[in-house]
């Protein structure tokens, strides 16, 4: 008995079924939606009473494949679709027609440079090393959309490491930039939980000028730290000029509706070493082996 080899399985894989079920025998009891195996038929996965289930499996899939490429943090950064590369800004502003679309052009332009700023704090990012049991850490995530998001993930490619893209259906047809990592690549179909997977292993998260989208990403981020629900990370707020024209935060202090020491959860930054060096001196103070003194 002492050479006796004990199988790890006896049933079969579930992959192993789902092909033999592809070359089954055709009846009329076998071509009917109630034989399809469960997790092979997409009209029962899409019906109304399997959201819990869809739920279940758009905050699995994420979580396994950045686990599988033993990435154990995140740097996101957020910011509008609508704010190109400067090239092409100056080449928007020279097509504007009419005053209001030449003034927003202009703006444009004026805000373009974060584009670059982007890329460069992807690129410090993306070299943060491993790291002793080989996880990866700072990994740059975007919204995989363009501008702003293209630059983040850009930053990253040509400083030749991945990045992340958490890219979302949308009515209008849009696709990941070029320069997401094609295996890190991902796709959502709830806004909630795309915004869960942007803050679980996020680190530190930068916000460039954005709208609605960006607002709705960032507020919701303020909202954890100021109430508890999540601990303290470095929060960049690019553009100070930008943010103050656009949010009041003073006068949401003197209205009573947050406090004083609530505008303390983020940090104004204007450049990409700048916004850096917050993030090194934040896990500097907290953890002295994670940025060692240079």
């Amino acid at each position: 008995m002492s050479d006796t080899n004990v199988p790890s399985r006896v049933f079969p894989r579930a992959r192993q079924d789902a092909e033999k079920a592809k070359t089954g025998i055709s009846t009329p009891q076998t071509e009917t939606p109630a034989y399809r195996l469960a997790f092979q038929d997409m009209d029962f996965l899409l019906r109304e009473d399997l959201r819990p289930v869809r739920f279940q499996l758009e905050l699995l899939k994420p979580e396994l494949i950045l686990e599988e490429a033993n990435i154990a943090s995140t740097f996101v950064m957020y910011g509008s679709a609508r704010i190109p590369e400067p090239a092409k800004a100056r080449a928007m502003l020279d097509l504007a027609q009419g005053d209001e679309a030449k003034a927003i052009a202009e703006r444009l332009v004026a805000k373009s440079h974060y584009y670059d700023v982007a890329r460069e704090l992807a690129g410090l990012a993306s070299a943060f090393p491993n790291d002793a049991d080989g996880k990866r850490h700072f990994v740059v995530c975007s919204g995989g959309g363009p501008s702003i998001m293209e630059a983040a993930n850009r930053g990253a490619a040509e400083a030749g490491h991945e990045s992340i893209g958490l890219n979302i259906v949308l009515p209008h047809e849009q696709a990941p930039n070029p320069y997401v990592t094609p295996a890190l690549s991902m796709q959502f179909h709830y806004f909630a939980l795309r915004k869960m997977h942007f803050l679980l292993h996020a680190r530190a998260l930068a916000a460039f000028p954005g709208g609605f989208g960006t607002f709705d990403e960032l507020f919701e981020l303020l909202t954890l730290i100021q109430t508890g629900k999540i601990a303290p990370i470095p929060v960049l707020l690019y553009g100070r000029d930008f943010w103050n024209r656009v949010v009041n935060f003073e006068a949401l202090v003197e209205e009573g509706v947050v406090s004083r020491k609530d505008l303390g959860i983020f940090t104004f930054v204007e450049t990409a070493q700048e916004g850096w060096d917050v993030v090194r001196d934040f896990y500097r103070d907290a953890d002295p082996a994670v940025f060692p003194a240079e």
